[in-house]
């Protein structure tokens, strides 16, 4: 399983996430990234942990003044990227282009959607990964494991019909040890989260806690 936590732009110290991060990931052996702002992407990496890109944009070199660009994202230490989270969606041409960008730098690649049959036209794109996360239920505690487990499955199938070798993450709400082993029982190799890591009180805690049933 892959846990991708989402920083977001949260009021948290990055570097003390992703030094947690790393720990629990070499105690535990799970592979745990960190996507932070991107102007904390080098602090970040400096600590070891898998670092990724909270978005990357549609362009390359050139007069692009606010935007993200892959290589920038590269040379700062991501090793990948997430592409139209709920939170920063973007249209099916600008996906497929950040997609190509995130390529040409050898980034991973994890494309967000709502629903599975989102998750279905995701996958068509040829991305590394998709991950079925339901707006509704972001921030909530909530997780869709739990509120509607046909989605996860769901999601599943539809990435499968279309192309097998996508990996299929599960995301919205996600919290808990118990969140995560709900998640890999209905199919899902990994899950994104936020807030329950990025507003926790100890948020190494919150991540051994998150592991448990992984180690």
């Amino acid at each position: 399983m892959f846990v991708l936590v989402n920083l977001k732009a949260y009021p948290c110290d990055p570097v003390e996430i992703a030094e947690a991060a790393h720990e629990v990931s070499e105690d535990s052996g799970v592979r745990v990234a960190v996507a932070p702002q991107a102007a904390h992407l080098g602090a970040v990496a400096d600590t070891g942990v898998e670092t990724w890109a909270q978005h990357v944009s549609p362009v390359e070199h050139g007069s692009h003044t606010g935007s993200t660009l892959a290589e920038a994202v590269a040379d700062a230490g991501a090793v990948g990227t997430m592409i139209n989270h709920s939170e920063a969606r973007r249209k099916l041409a600008d996906i497929d282009a950040s997609l190509d960008a995130a390529d040409r730098t050898d980034l991973d690649t994890v494309v967000c959607a709502n629903n599975p049959e989102q998750v279905g036209a995701a996958a068509a794109l040829g991305p590394d990964a998709v991950a079925v996360e339901p707006p509704e239920l972001i921030g909530t505690g909530t997780p869709v494991s739990k509120a509607d487990p046909d989605i996860v499955t769901d999601a599943v199938e539809a990435a499968a019909a279309v192309d097998e070798s996508v990996d299929v993450y599960c995301g919205a709400g996600i919290s808990t040890g118990e969140d995560l082993a709900a998640a890999r029982e209905l199919g899902a190799s990994g899950v994104l989260l936020a807030s329950g890591v990025a507003k926790a009180d100890d948020p190494k805690a919150a991540l051994e806690d998150l592991v448990a049933p992984l180690s």
